[in-house]
């Protein structure tokens, strides 16, 4: 099968191409490397099925090309990460809403089956835990840029939705709750590698607010798996999925558990989210995900616990560490 992946540069879209490419997929990333690595897809390099194109998924011409020649899609390309999402926010809107209308339009052009992620953030500030995959959206403050993502990708849902009932496009919508693994960067903000990267130099690890608010951390392996069976299924076109764990902890706690896997000197440090951003912050306290209708549409069930994504979390950021001294 010939596969597109757009953003697959980038940390989940590197493990999906892998996943795929074992699978004996015919592989093409488009990616413009604005937040992905093409580091991140050094296992691919001289595979005759396996095609990356620079670009950008708001040009369309170069994906209307790409997706004629595949036979299903992934949509992965964002613009992501809470600090991007903070300085950039003009940014996070455009690619966001406009790479997704693109990528839509072509998928609907030559009817090929999509796959759009999408994010546990359209959730907002609800607190109906766990969350279900219809339940209302609690958005806060337009003066807050960070719910401009939540937005962004709420739209991107709206315009899937509105593909498969106007034309009958075969769309499949995922809400990513917190997923880490190798290859992720804290560049822009990711809490676990900054953690980790922080305890393994014995420096201060700087923990925003409280520390008290809560989240899942899943392991890639388990979401990738459960992207690709999802678009297998004949059952879940036109359907939105919660994907992830829900395994909670809090991210103090998670600290904590860094801290004592690798036996680092470093001591917590709390910042306020003025201090972190630079502006107010708004923030939700917990997210944990239903997972019965994912559950019962593919028998998802993640494999990997929270220790066993630390190891392999400290591991890949050690060795990165060592090769760049």
């Amino acid at each position: 099968m010939k596969i597109l992946v757009t953003g697959g540069a980038g940390f989940i879209g590197s493990h999906l191409v892998e996943r795929l490419l074992d699978d004996e997929h015919s592989v093409t990333v488009l990616d413009d490397l604005s937040t992905g690595n093409i580091d991140n897809l050094s296992f691919a390099e001289g595979k005759k099925d396996f095609h990356f194109v620079r670009g950008s998924v708001r040009d369309p011409k170069t994906v209307d090309k790409l997706v004629k020649k595949s036979d299903v899609i992934y949509h992965l390309a964002a613009a992501v990460g809470v600090q991007l999402i903070v300085d950039e926010p003009v940014r996070t809107i455009e690619t966001n809403i406009h790479g997704s209308e693109v990528v839509l339009e072509a998928a609907n052009r030559y009817k090929r089956k999509v796959l759009i992620a999408s994010s546990s953030e359209v959730y907002g500030k609800s607190e109906n835990i766990p969350f279900n995959e219809d339940d209302d959206s609690v958005l806060g403050s337009t003066r807050f840029s960070r719910w401009s993502y939540a937005c962004s990708k709420a739209v991107d849902e709206f315009l899937a939705f509105a593909y498969y009932e106007q034309f009958n496009l075969p769309v499949v919508i995922v809400r990513i709750f917190n997923t880490v693994g190798p290859r992720q960067s804290g560049r822009y903000g990711m809490v676990l590698p900054r953690f980790v990267e922080s305890a393994l130099k014995n420096e201060p690890i700087c923990i925003y607010g409280t520390g008290r608010q809560s989240r899942c951390f899943a392991g890639v392996s388990d979401v990738v798996g459960g992207f690709i069976a999802l678009m297998d299924s004949s059952e879940t076109a036109g359907k939105v999925f919660n994907i992830g764990t829900d395994e909670e902890i809090t991210i103090e706690a998670l600290a904590d558990r860094v801290i004592e896997k690798i036996q680092s000197k470093s001591q917590k440090r709390f910042l306020s989210y003025e201090e972190a951003y630079g502006k107010k912050f708004d923030d939700m306290m917990r997210r944990v995900p239903s997972l019965e209708r994912i559950k019962k549409a593919i028998g998802y069930e993640p494999k990997w616990t929270l220790d066993k994504i630390l190891d392999s979390v400290i591991n890949d950021i050690g060795t990165r560490l060592r090769e760049n001294r």
